[in-house]
């Protein structure tokens, strides 16, 4: 296919999405599968342009006047891509399988495109609703903010320690994939440029035989923040495929015992075969059945409860940009309620002298501040432990990182502006 037919696709499958209100992932699939003739670099590019105008549809929608699939299409090639008019142009000039030709309002619309005045929701990038939750977090940085999280994220791997470190890692990675070390002491990472295939880690070797998993490094950063100690009694709450399980049993060295359950036995099912190939032998996998409280010896017992809680996942808006177009206020009270719960859970899991580590994927302070709040209010043998205290893990990289991420009493929140990862809040509490 030709750049401008896969302009056109784009154009088409974003139609799709906003008729249908479809997560992007579906749409893409179904029109794959309807446009045989199309290859893998085509598809790929073709979702890099729909993600993208997915992540500036507010900017482009301002910057052309409308909101049409065309429109934001062709703003977001000039506002993300940095394309000039003459460029887009040349790409929608009313060829075979081209879009139509710019009008004179396109083409002046994107000679001048600018988000002076833009109010700070489309020059961040996200729903108007969200802008005062977004401005108790980040006051007048809300735009600049948002506007981190609509740019593209890289691909970041996490090494695992069980077998092996990271130049061995680094070595075995293919040239193509450009890796470099992260800022996670366990992080490689990979840039993706516009457009690009992400490469196919999941069929290199290190990745088979457990060396790697592909972890943003903001979750990376989120478990060692945990604190788990090697020989412990730890619980992971929300263990769901098994990311941070996996990510807790390398800082253990495979000593003392993890617990791994969740709500829906559904997101458990990845976990076994993920352990298998990881190397990791100090997990039992609770799965739940019915009303039955599968961790009812452990209560009290716990040296370390993790709860990676559902959230309304604000934080990855880089990897699942049409997320934030869907996102409901209702989903939001959904989402307290079950953290509110799930804390609740914790505290009668972790033993006097214990931790409860308490992280999400979100940026709002809902979700985050307010939830310590909450629990220490309910649960008065609860205390917050020191951030300063919490980040003592990183060593050298504390100090850097201390003035990185945004710090509060209650706990520390990441984001893609401050600290180039995923938006992701940690709290740690004790109990006394």
């Amino acid at each position: 296919m030709t750049p401008a037919a896969r302009l056109s696709a784009a154009i088409e499958v974003l139609g799709e999405i906003d008729a249908r209100r479809r997560p992007a992932a579906d749409a893409l699939k179904d029109w794959g599968l309807s446009h045989r003739f199309a290859g893998s670099g085509d598809r790929a590019a073709i979702a890099g342009l729909v993600y993208d105008a997915l992540r500036r549809r507010a900017s482009s929608t301002f910057v052309m006047g409308e909101e049409a699939p065309r429109a934001v299409l062709l703003g977001m090639l000039r506002l993300e891509r940095g394309l000039s008019a003459d460029a887009v142009a040349a790409l929608a000039d009313g060829s075979r399988f081209a879009p139509a030709p710019l009008t004179d309002a396109e083409r002046e619309r994107l000679n001048a495109a600018s988000l002076r005045g833009a109010q700070p929701w489309i020059a961040g990038d996200y729903p108007e609703w969200l802008d005062p939750h977004l401005a108790m977090v980040f006051g007048d940085e809300r735009a600049e903010e948002g506007a981190a999280l609509a740019r593209r994220a890289p691909l970041d791997l996490r090494v695992n320690a069980l077998k092996g470190d990271r130049d061995e890692a680094l070595a075995a990675m293919p040239d193509s994939a450009r890796s470099r070390r992260g800022g996670s002491p366990f992080g490689l990472r990979i840039m993706l440029g516009a457009g690009s295939r992400s490469p196919a880690i999941h069929a290199e070797p290190a990745f088979i035989k457990g060396l790697i998993e592909i972890q943003d490094e903001g979750s990376q950063l989120a478990a060692l923040l945990a604190g788990a100690q090697p020989g412990g009694q730890v619980v992971d709450l929300c263990a769901g495929a098994g990311g941070k399980t996996l990510a807790l049993a390398a800082q253990m060295d495979n000593r003392g015992q993890i617990y791994a359950t969740d709500t829906d036995k559904r997101r458990l099912a990845p976990i076994h075969a993920r352990l298998e190939r990881a190397g990791v032998r100090n997990v039992q996998v609770r799965t739940p059945h019915g009303s039955a409280d599968v961790l009812a010896e452990l209560r009290g017992n716990a040296d370390l409860v993790l709860i990676d809680a559902p959230c309304t996942g604000t934080g990855s808006w880089r990897r699942n940009p049409d997320a934030k177009w869907r996102m409901r206020p209702g989903a939001l009270t959904q989402r307290i309620n079950e953290q509110a719960e799930i804390l609740d859970q914790a505290a009668g899991l972790v033993k006097p002298g214990g931790r409860i580590a308490y992280l999400t994927c979100s940026v709002l302070n809902e979700e985050n501040g307010a939830q310590i709040r909450a629990v220490l209010a309910r649960h008065d043998d609860l205390a917050t432990v020191s951030p300063t205290d919490v980040i003592g893990v990183l060593g050298e990289r504390a100090f850097l990182f201390r003035h990185a991420a945004l710090m509060s009493r209650e706990g520390l929140l990441m984001t893609p502006r401050r600290t180039d990862t995923d938006g992701f809040y940690v709290s740690v509490l004790s109990r006394r």
